[in-house]
């Protein structure tokens, strides 16, 4: 039997609270959690956002906010170190070299003033002394192995011109490329479609094997929990209710939040519109491309077609679903079609070319045109309160009194299922489900007619992901909202949109109406997707 590389024993965690007019107290999160990792072994931790999976996690490398968590009880025994009460020298030698971590939000987690190689280059320099061109080599050949297209020109590409998934995958590369003894991966693949997926989880399999590397899995995907993890610990409300083998606890759930959680999946049909509704948005044409510079004089020696001659007509009430691998040009599109990104081609909305428009006449058009991100915690600002953030848009677009701002939020708040006295709290202070509550109010209070949807349920778990997806229809049909909805996950799209469209490599190959494209694709690739998606 191999020994344990994690032993964790107890650890109760909480988070100092100060209410108005009150005396701070301790909110505690965690409850006498306990459990351990032996040699090569994978334990995937999971359960509902907010049940203190990810908690549980920082809590292994001290990465909690100093000033406002509390460890009440307990010790994380990290190869006999108890890393709770070890030096800062020490606790710097595991950090990044014998412990490596991929977080969830890696927009948040990646610098983005440098440029990804240079980010790589530092981890190894910080942890094995190698000078820079042999850890420039050695970067790249990360980046190739965790599958990202052209790593000679990623490597020298800040964090904010890849696409989701390549920045998951940069992630990956930095938390690997010491070669720890213990990898925590938390929700590793939550922004990579299901082939690149498989290819990751495939990756870490063999890596860890080759390392002889324990993983704690943090994941809400119990998908890929089957395919990767020796044994499952089943958290909830902070604490676990469960823990067993992986092919037990699937065959034999002992815990009804375990079988709930096995059972929670994408479920129903989008909602039901009518065939001839007016169109709301039609694309011809459109092209994004980036064009590459060289030389002293930075002329143009290339182009990265990001997309390359889109075209739909989306209807009002509808939905078209926007599928493909990461880096696709998904994202790109959408963003093009709100005039965040130059593009050529056409773009009518209600008849009006927006093309033709420059800022000052986009500007009636925005309220009406909103969307959601895919990563909540990046697109809501850190230092505004939930109130403030949902009313910004108010106060931008139409001229109303404070009180009536705040009625209106109020009203949104409770209308998308959050609790509207929580509004002067800050976005850190909510779970990844709420935050994406906050981000959905603060589009559907401007009462748009179009909302552009990036990957919005990708970093939640199924229950709580099923919830979302649920609130969206009930959106769409009380307000006769008109999405484009951007997701690698297949099941999520059958369950809300009318319409898919299949992309690769900026290019359209194949799109029809859902059903009938889940039940007879034409292309490899979408019978790909679709066969990966029922597997999952």
């Amino acid at each position: 039997m191999s020994q344990d590389v994690l032993s964790i024993e107890n650890l109760s965690i909480g988070f100092r609270r100060q209410d108005s007019g009150v005396q701070e107290h301790i909110e505690q999160v965690t409850h006498q959690v306990s459990f351990s990792l032996r040699q090569g072994e994978t334990l995937a931790l999971v359960g509902e956002s907010g049940s203190g999976k990810s908690v549980t996690a920082n809590a292994i490398l001290k990465l909690l906010p100093v000033h406002a968590a509390h460890y009440c009880d307990g010790e994380i025994l990290f190869d006999g170190v108890n890393t709770l009460t070890c030096s800062a020298r020490q606790l710097r030698g595991i950090r990044g070299g014998r412990i490596g971590m991929i977080f969830q939000e890696p927009m948040v987690s990646l610098n983005p003033l440098h440029k990804v190689g240079r980010q790589l280059v530092e981890t190894l320099a910080i942890h094995r002394g190698v000078r820079t061109r042999q850890a420039e080599t050695i970067a790249l050949s990360w980046l190739e192995k965790v599958g990202i297209r052209e790593p000679a020109t990623k490597i020298n590409a800040y964090p904010h011109e890849l696409s989701g998934g390549e920045r998951q995958r940069v992630m990956i590369a930095m938390a690997l490329i010491n070669e720890p003894e213990l990898l925590i991966a938390d929700e590793p693949t939550t922004a990579l479609d299901v082939s690149v997926q498989a290819q990751i989880l495939d990756l870490l399999k063999a890596l860890q094997q080759e390392l002889g590397m324990a993983m704690l899995f943090i994941t809400h995907d119990l998908s890929i929990v089957r395919r990767i993890a020796d044994r499952v610990a089943v958290m909830q409300q902070g604490r676990l209710v469960e823990t067993g083998e992986t092919q037990q606890l699937f065959a034999a759930p002992q815990h009804p939040y375990t079988h709930q959680l096995i059972h929670a999946e994408p479920r129903g049909k989008p909602v039901t519109v009518a065939a001839d509704a007016p169109t709301l948005l039609q694309v011809e044409h459109l092209k994004v491309w980036f064009a590459i510079t060289g030389g002293l004089l930075k002329r143009t020696v290339g182009y990265v077609k990001a997309v390359t001659d889109m075209q739909f007509d989306l209807r009002e009430g509808h939905s078209i679903g926007l599928v493909g691998e990461s880096g696709s040009g998904k994202s790109t599109t959408g963003l093009a079609i709100l005039k965040l990104l130059g593009s050529e081609g056409s773009i009518r909305f209600r008849e009006t070319e927006l093309q033709s428009l420059d800022r000052r006449g986009m500007l009636p058009f925005r309220h009406q045109m909103q969307v959601v991100f895919q990563d909540p915690f990046s697109a809501l600002n850190p230092r505004m309160s939930v109130a403030q953030v949902i009313g910004e848009g108010l106060r931008v677009h139409q001229h109303l009194s404070d009180a009536e701002i705040d009625r209106q939020i109020c009203a949104v708040m409770a209308e998308v299922g959050l609790e509207p006295n929580s509004r002067y709290r800050y976005p850190n202070e909510f779970s990844g489900g709420q935050r994406q509550r906050i981000a959905i109010a603060r589009a559907l209070i401007l009462q748009p007619r179009f909302i552009l949807l990036d990957e919005p349920t990708s970093s939640l778990d199924r229950t709580v992901q099923a919830q979302v997806l649920d609130l969206l229809k009930m959106l769409q049909a009380k307000h006769g909202l008109t999405y484009l909805f951007i997701s690698h996950d297949l099941n999520v799209v059958k369950s809300l949109c009318h319409y898919t469209i299949v992309m690769r490599q900026g290019k359209v190959i194949e799109q029809g109406e859902t059903q009938a494209l889940f039940t007879d694709p034409q292309h490899e690739y979408t019978r790909e997707l679709v066969a990966l998606s029922s597997f999952s």
